[in-house]
């Protein structure tokens, strides 16, 4: 958990009807001395604050895990932020895609199901339910982070929404399927035909990895 607030400010109140805004104002400006990584103990402290403030955080964990403690020896800090923890203590998180095809991350393609995939990995959430929770984390909490009013498939909201060739969300996470049809306004944009993969052993077989 990186922060550019000194601890003397976080020694201060924060009161509901105060906006961070304000709260910031007040506080002593940030040096580089003053952003670190907290420990274990201070991020309970900070986390009550954080969720008192109504605050998003969005983690990237592809150009994370890539940059992020890079000049280190071994072991190595995974480079990502408490993902876990603040999803614990009701902060919302989710996660975002911070370079896509650039010299700090030449290897995107601005698929977030590819960037769930490592933001899974590198947070240790592989029970079954944090993995199927885990798509909130590029869904709905990200809705809430860009304070999306008419987000999801209801009536009267924007039909943009993208549509899966698969079972559910852990079979689409699972197999990174690509989008099949991608909507925008109610009209279908752009498709993609699913690969086949045929095994030839005694007799050929067409096999799609569900299982």
């Amino acid at each position: 958990m990186r922060s550019m607030t000194s601890s003397r400010a976080l020694s201060k109140p924060l009161l509901p009807w105060r906006t961070v805004k304000a709260w910031a104002r007040e506080s002593p400006p940030a040096t580089p001395r003053q952003c670190h990584s907290y420990n274990g103990a201070y991020t309970s402290r900070l986390f009550r604050l954080l969720k008192m403030s109504g605050i998003n955080f969005v983690a990237n964990p592809l150009v994370n895990i890539h940059l992020q403690g890079r000049f280190d020896t071994y072991p190595k800090r995974r480079g990502i932020t408490r993902v876990k923890e603040m999803l614990e203590s009701g902060i919302n998180v989710c996660f975002g895609h911070d370079d896509v095809f650039d010299p700090w991350y030449p290897l995107g393609t601005a698929n977030m199901l590819q960037v769930l995939h490592m933001g899974l990995h590198v947070c240790q959430l592989m029970g079954y339910g944090q993995i199927n929770d885990g798509l909130n984390l590029i869904t709905h909490h990200s809705a809430r982070t860009l304070n999306l009013q008419d987000y999801g498939i209801a009536a009267g909201n924007s039909a943009n929404l993208i549509i899966l060739p698969a079972e559910n969300g852990f079979d689409a996470l699972r197999r990174q399927v690509p989008v099949r049809y991608s909507v925008r306004g109610g009209k279908v944009i752009a498709s993609t035909q699913p690969a086949q993969t045929t095994v030839y052993l005694e007799q050929p077989e067409a096999i799609d990895y569900k299982r």
